[in-house]
């Protein structure tokens, strides 16, 4: 893009019409604006995606795998994916959805792997890295109920694990749940349930206590976060790219 000549003789209505202009032009580009200009092989554009939504991808996989192991290889690969894949968005204003289905199946699919290579004895659990899940002021409370919550997770069902953290620690809508983690409706419900049982189980035996109650809105506004990023601070973001956050999940 060229600069506008310069003419110390114009008129004021044309220099209000130069500046509306340039105004327009430092607007931020919307996530529909910037695909489309990647499409077009605009330089820059797609760095510019990268760099909104990459601390989001982060964010999305330490949240559901429950520590940080192989984040940056998972971002890696998701926005490689994205980028060969891009013809096949539909509409460019959804992008962070599609980016999130990428990111959870390519989570997925390391999830199963080391769960795999456990039960063969070929490998270890991944161990909760709280620090990586709080925020630095989030207190001693908060710590040990997702310590508790995590412990459960890591004994359910890989897809169901996926569609509790969607729900509950993203604040998904059961309809992006199902979208995001490739089912169903009926089959997102049907998963979120099985561990909401599973949950209220242990609280019964006296194992989880308050924790298991995820529905209360027990741990507070933003202090749960990843790679910098609070949860707060990732619902405005989603809200910002038309991905609106559920109302009704706990953080």
């Amino acid at each position: 893009m060229h600069p506008r000549p310069h003419d110390a003789g114009e008129s004021s209505a044309v220099s209000a019409v130069w500046s509306k202009v340039d105004g327009a032009r430092s607007e931020p580009s919307t996530d529909g604006e910037l695909v489309a200009a990647t499409r077009r092989g605009e330089a820059g554009a797609f760095e510019q995606l990268y760099r909104r939504h990459a601390a989001y991808a982060l964010a999305l996989a330490v949240r559901v795998q429950g520590h940080s192991g192989d984040v940056e290889d998972i971002l890696h690969d998701a926005f490689l994916r994205v980028h060969d894949q891009l013809d096949h968005l539909r509409s460019g204003d959804s992008f962070r959805a599609w980016l999130s289905s990428i990111v959870v199946r390519l989570v997925r699919t390391r999830m199963r792997r080391r769960r795999l290579l456990s039960a063969l004895g070929l490998g270890t659990d991944e161990l909760v890295d709280l620090d990586a899940l709080v925020n630095a002021d989030a207190g001693p409370e908060l710590r040990a109920q997702l310590a508790q919550i995590y412990a459960i997770l890591n004994e359910v069902p890989v897809d169901q694990r996926i569609c509790w953290a969607l729900r509950y620690l993203e604040g998904r809508k059961l309809e992006e749940v199902a979208h995001i983690a490739g089912c169903s409706l009926a089959t997102a419900k049907r998963r979120i349930a099985d561990v909401q049982r599973r949950l209220t189980g242990d609280v019964n035996q006296g194992q989880l206590g308050a924790a298991g109650d995820v529905n209360q809105g027990q741990l507070g506004e933003g202090q749960l976060g990843a790679v910098g990023e609070g949860g707060g601070a990732d619902r405005d973001a989603a809200n910002h790219s038309g991905a609106p956050a559920d109302a009704g999940g706990w953080l």
